[in-house]
């Protein structure tokens, strides 16, 4: 695969090729007249960039005019309304610009698979703001798809199904734990579990699942 890292700053394009290197062909640009070229040129499956290079309508047309290539911004001072706002122009991953290297490697593996990547807050905010907070009609996931879990997710055990429940609800991995006095690490390998057995890939495909339950 080819990737682009685009930062102004030495230390940034550094720290991510240190992450990535050996994995995938990697192009630099310090400019975007630089990464104009590259895009022609290098026909990248993915583009890594600096937020601190782009506004937001240059990051519009980019995804507008990179039919091929996925764009991945990262941001000194990621918050929500900026990762959302990104997400609605066609991004598909956005991050800490000083996200560690074995998540920025697990991140770019999942964007490349064809999955967005964001973390886990906005992913939760992502959770309530499209889904209502994981409430509908009948209350809340796990109450209303608890009648036709056995029909639909019985191969979730009784702790996987909490969990997934409380996903469907937007809580963070951290907000699980603590609800139900539990340790991340364990939340973590409950949600590995639980991705393999309902074949979803992410917390919005399994809220997403979860709520259609509901709506059944």
């Amino acid at each position: 695969m080819n990737l682009i890292i685009c930062s102004d700053r030495d230390p940034v394009r550094n720290r991510w090729q240190a992450a990535l290197s050996g994995q995938h062909d990697i192009f630099h640009a310090s400019v975007l007249r630089d990464l104009g070229i590259l895009l022609r040129e290098a026909q990248p499956d993915l583009l890594l960039l600096h937020r601190t290079m782009v506004d937001l309508e240059t990051v519009g047309r980019l995804c507008r005019n990179m039919a091929h290539c996925r764009l991945f911004v990262l941001s000194d001072r990621p918050d929500n309304n900026e990762g959302l706002a990104l997400l609605r122009l066609g991004v598909v991953g956005y991050a800490n610009t000083y996200i560690a290297p074995a998540r920025l490697q697990e991140a770019v593996r999942v964007i490349l698979t064809g999955s967005v990547w964001v973390g886990q807050q906005l992913m939760a905010h992502l959770i309530r703001t499209s889904l209502g907070g994981g409430k509908g009609a009948s209350g809340s996931p796990e109450t209303a798809a608890g009648s036709r879990r056995d029909r639909i997710l019985p191969e979730l055990s009784d702790r996987e199904f909490q969990i997934a429940s409380l996903v469907a609800q937007g809580l963070t991995n951290p907000q699980i734990a603590h609800r139900l006095e539990i340790t991340e690490r364990t939340v973590k390998a409950h949600l590995s579990a639980i991705y393999a057995k309902t074949g979803t890939r992410g917390r919005l495909n399994l809220a997403l699942l979860l709520h259609g339950t509901e709506q059944s």
